[in-house]
Formats: structure tokens, C-alpha cells, sequence
């Protein structure tokens, strides 16, 4: 079915501040050809196309997650007693070794898969293990799902376990033929991926650089989330002026949006500049932030200087999938440290905003409008309707992402194909 009209409740954020309602909308090869307000007649569209009626159902763009870690998944929950740096020494590098079996990582990347189809996570930007097989193997399995993603091999060649760690030459030899490899895919494309600056050296870091600029592809990483991080990274590179600034100085800081930095929680007044002038797409991490002791991101601060931000769950620093119960956190870390240290707090267009369209990282998703991918989630919120109660289209919006739970997606859409779950 190349093209059909979708009937229904249809919710777009346009902006972070301006949500639009429609009644109808035009699919066509994948793409939205239009949107109509009233549901159009046969002269509008010709009856010849058809027509899917959700009824009442809410229609809204697919969530984008913008950094999580899929080897992480069976750790959902583990070790969130600890801080950023013992928990990845106890928790995180153990599990992420497993999968240089590939039999482990088909079958917990395929659990992995199913679970972002469940929370309808139609787009994600994602850190798999230093592993090149079991990296490509999680590539096939999200393509075979119709999602849409960004997927990094990890590049890891100091200060990590000797059992989970590459050196430079192999490193870069694997990352290489992974990007080659990776070429396969239509709608999972590759993002490089050092871990932290404090897992990566500088001769691996030039290297990737070179390699984002030959394969025509973006960077992800980590930055300012944990103070001790911070102050490891300063003893690191008493060259760099800050953070941020090794990064930028090993040649990591690409084009505009073609950066992603996670958490960035503690980032002086000089990075919050740099973010801005290199367009580097934040990834606002609120429950991975609190589980692990981090602090709370400056985020509206960041969004007022024109910083692209997207939200993410960081799993398995957060415990949560779900990005309506990340949009909520993210809602209340911010009146927090608005009470605690002044300036804005976030609305809730503002996170819809962020949580579908991802800072831009994916071209054309996350709102409805002629020529952008027809990325969607039907909803079924008929249970969070009382009785005498009439909602307006964006109230039953707002009990969804604050009352809502992965049942009431009753269907999930990438390019204007139905996923199966």
C-alpha cells in the first residue's frame, strides 16, 4: 500500500511551542503529502486510496531516544547505588564483554528490539560494545524491524579492563571495517562512537576523527556527567582548556548537528558556548542524571542559547524506557534546580518537542507536514477518558505522557509501514 489517507485524533509539535491538530493525513511513499484539518472529501482524495480510521485514536509522531546502550539492556535496574565511575567497573564493562559471543548478543539484542518497538521508539541513536559482529548483528536486527537508528561500534584503547578493551591498531582496523560493512543498511546508518575521552587516546581519537570525515559520518560520546569524570579528564589532558575542548582539539566536533554529547551536566560557561557554535546535539539523560548521582542538567539554560537537545533514557544508567515517563522526569528535574539555583523550567510542548524530534539528528521526523517520513504512534487512550470529561486534543496528550503506559500503543509506524510487535 504505497499510499493510503490515516483518519484520526493527529497531533503535531510543529515547534516547542505550537502544537497542531489534524483530522486526516495523506501517506504517500512513506512520506506525508499532506494534512488536512477536516477530513477530505473525494475530490480532495480520490477514493480510489485507502483510507485507515483509528476512530478516536490519538495519532503522534514516534519517540526518538537519542542515547541508550544496548548491551545494557539485561543491566535495566542493576547497581543505581552506585556513581557513574564504580558502576561501569562493577556492572557495565562485565556485561558489555559478553557479547563478543554472538549467540548471547542475537538474542538479548533481539529482546533489546522488541523492547523500542513496545515503548514506541521509532528512531534512537545507540552505543553497542566494541564488538564488530555483534554491532552489525544489532544493525540487522533494528533494519529487519523498520526502525530507524544510528548504531555505534565503541572504540575503547585506555583505562578500561584488560578483558574489555582493543588496542589502537585493532580499534581503528575494526571501526574501519565496520563502516564499510555498514553500508548494507538503508535506514541504520553508523555513528562513530569513543566512549569517553578518559576510555579513548589521543592517537585513537585523531583516527576516528579522520575516519567521520572519509565515511561522511557523525560523532557520539559522553560529557561533563559526573564531576569525578571531570576531574580525571582535566589530569588527562592538561593540554585541552576544558572538557569539551579535547574533543574539539583530536578533531571530534563535526558539523552542524552532527554531534551528539550525552548528559552535559556540568558544563562551564566556555563549553556551553563551544555546544552552541558547533550545533552539538545535547542528549538530556533525567533518570540516568538522578540514578546515578550526577546532578541536574542545565537544560533550559542550554535551550535558551539555541543548543539542539534531544531526550534519551541512557539505559542502563536510567531504568526507564518509556519517553513519556522521561519527558515527566525530565518536567520535575527542571522545577527542581529552577527552586534550587534559579532560571527556567520546561513546559510540556517544550519536552514533546524534544522527545520526538531528537534535537535533529534524524532529517525529517518528528513533526507532520508534507515531504517528512510518516513516522508514527497510534494511540488507544479511551481508559484515560473519564466519564463527563471532555479533553481537549492536547490534555488527552498531556495524561498520556504523564498517565500513559507502553499498552495504549496499539500500533507503531515507521515510513509509512506498520511494525510488527
Amino acid at each position: 500500500m504505497n499510499s493510503y489517507l490515516l483518519l484520526g485524533t493527529i497531533l503535531s509539535p510543529d515547534t516547542p511551542s505550537h502544537l497542531s491538530t489534524y483530522k486526516a493525513m495523506l501517506i504517500r511513499d512513506g512520506h506525508i503529502a499532506d494534512v488536512f484539518s477536516t477530513i477530505p472529501s473525494t475530490d480532495i482524495v480520490s477514493s480510489d486510496i485507502p483510507r485507515i480510521d483509528t476512530g478516536t485514536a490519538l495519532i503522534i509522531p514516534g519517540f526518538s531516544d537519542i542515547h541508550l546502550h544496548a548491551p545494557q539492556f539485561a543491566n535495566l535496574g542493576l547497581g543505581l547505588d552506585e556513581e557513574l565511575l564504580p558502576w561501569l567497573e562493577t556492572y557495565t564493562f562485565p556485561e558489555e564483554s559478553k557479547y563478543k559471543d554472538i549467540s548471547y548478543a542475537t538474542t538479548m539484542y533481539t529482546a533489546f528490539t522488541k523492547a523500542l518497538l513496545t515503548n514506541g521508539i521509532t528512531s534512537s541513536v545507540i552505543f553497542a560494545s566494541i564488538h564488530t559482529p555483534a554491532t552489525l548483528q544489532l544493525m540487522t536486527l533494528l533494519e529487519r524491524a523498520g526502525l530507524r537508528a544510528f548504531v555505534g561500534k565503541v572504540n575503547m584503547d585506555r583505562n578500561s579492563p584488560d578483558y574489555y578493551q582493543e588496542t589502537t591498531e585493532e580499534s581503528i582496523a575494526a571501526t574501519t571495517d565496520w563502516l564499510t560493512a555498514a553500508r548494507q543498511f538503508k535506514q541504520v546508518r553508523p555513528i562513530l562512537t569513543p566512549r569517553f575521552v578518559p576510555s579513548c587516546t589521543p592517537k585513537l581519537m585523531q583516527a576516528l576523527a579522520r575516519l567521520a570525515d572519509a565515511y561522511q559520518v557523525p560523532v557520539q560520546s559522553h560529557l561533563s556527567e559526573n564531576r569525578d569524570e571531570i576531574a580525571w579528564v582535566r589530569d588527562l589532558h592538561p593540554e585541552c582548556h576544558n572538557y569539551l575542548d579535547v574533543y574539539r582539539h583530536y578533531g571530534l566536533l563535526r558539523g552542524p548537528r552532527q554531534t551528539i554529547m550525552a548528559h552535559c551536566v556540568w558544563c562551564t560557561e566556555e563549553e556551553k558556548q563551544m555546544l552552541a557554535d558547533y550545533e552539538v546535539i545535547v542528549a538530556h539523560a533525567p533518570f540516568s542524571n538522578a540514578d546515578l548521582a550526577s546532578g541536574i542538567a542545565p537544560v533550559a539554560d542550554l535551550q535558551q542559547r539555541g543548543i539542539p537537545i534531544g531526550l534519551c533514557s541512557d539505559i542502563s544508567g536510567g531504568h526507564e524506557l518509556f519517553m513519556p515517563r522521561t519527558i515527566a522526569m525530565a518536567a520535575m528535574m527542571a522545577k527542581e534546580r529552577a527552586t534550587l539555583c534559579g532560571g527556567h523550567t520546561l513546559t510540556t510542548m517544550e519536552l514533546f518537542y524534544m522527545a520526538t524530534h531528537g534535537g535533529g539528528i534524524f532529517p525529517q521526523i518528528g513533526h507532520f507536514a508534507p515531504d517528512y517520513a510518516a513516522d508514527f504512534l497510534i494511540i488507544d487512550d479511551s481508559d484515560l477518558c473519564l466519564p463527563n470529561h471532555s479533553y481537549t486534543p492536547f490534555q488527552r496528550l498531556q495524561r498520556f505522557l504523564y498517565n500513559g503506559e507502553p499498552r495504549q500503543i496499539t500500533d507503531v509506524y515507521v515510513a509509512g509501514k506498520r511494525c510488527q510487535r
